[in-house]
């Protein structure tokens, strides 16, 4: 086989961008990626700036460190549904490659309303995480912070991130499950 014909059917095998049964959700997703892919690059331009301040200049910064661990954990959590919305998510496939379209259908639209589900739940354990991390006793609107000599918000906006992460993750695969069921590419 040719590198032309490997080319063209891997490209066959791994569309350029979210699979059609996503929908516009998915789509949204997609595009929606580049800002954290922007973010792991901004981390990395922060951190070879601290190495030079901290380095050759003997002036670290306070912020650097915390600041790039808040932008690579978004670019970690955005990265789950952003797998969901283009179907590259790990799959054992032992299975599923021998199945039969129809039944191939059924396990689309079974393991797309498992997913659901489970992301629902998560979602709830966010949303109880995030009631500790972003209200006070009293219910007032406080974001947990992150208690060094910077102490920024980030821990509570990670969580309130991950909370919103989560719901739509889950109305994804309710998309997913709908569209599998329908037939619709």
């Amino acid at each position: 086989m040719s590198d032309h014909q490997a080319t063209d059917e891997t490209a066959r095998e791994a569309p350029a961008g979210p699979i059609p049964e996503a929908g516009l959700l998915g789509r949204a997703i997609s595009k929606a990626g580049l800002i954290f892919a922007a973010g792991i690059v901004l981390a990395m331009l922060i951190l070879i700036q601290e190495v030079v301040l901290r380095y050759f200049f003997n002036a670290p910064t306070t912020w650097a460190h915390e600041t790039t661990i808040f932008l690579c954990g978004v670019a970690f959590i955005y990265g789950g549904l952003y797998c969901a919305a283009r179907d590259r998510h790990i799959r054992v496939v032992l299975i599923y490659d021998a199945l039969s379209p129809r039944w191939r259908k059924v396990f689309d639209v079974t393991i797309s309303l498992v997913c659901a589900a489970a992301s629902m739940m998560f979602t709830y354990a966010a949303w109880l995480m995030v009631q500790r991390a972003a209200f006070t006793p009293s219910g007032a609107f406080r974001l947990e912070r992150s208690g060094s000599a910077w102490d920024p918000v980030y821990p509570g906006l990670m969580k309130v991130f991950l909370l919103a992460v989560l719901a739509v993750m889950a109305l994804q695969f309710l998309i997913l499950a709908f569209n599998y069921a329908r037939g619709r590419r």
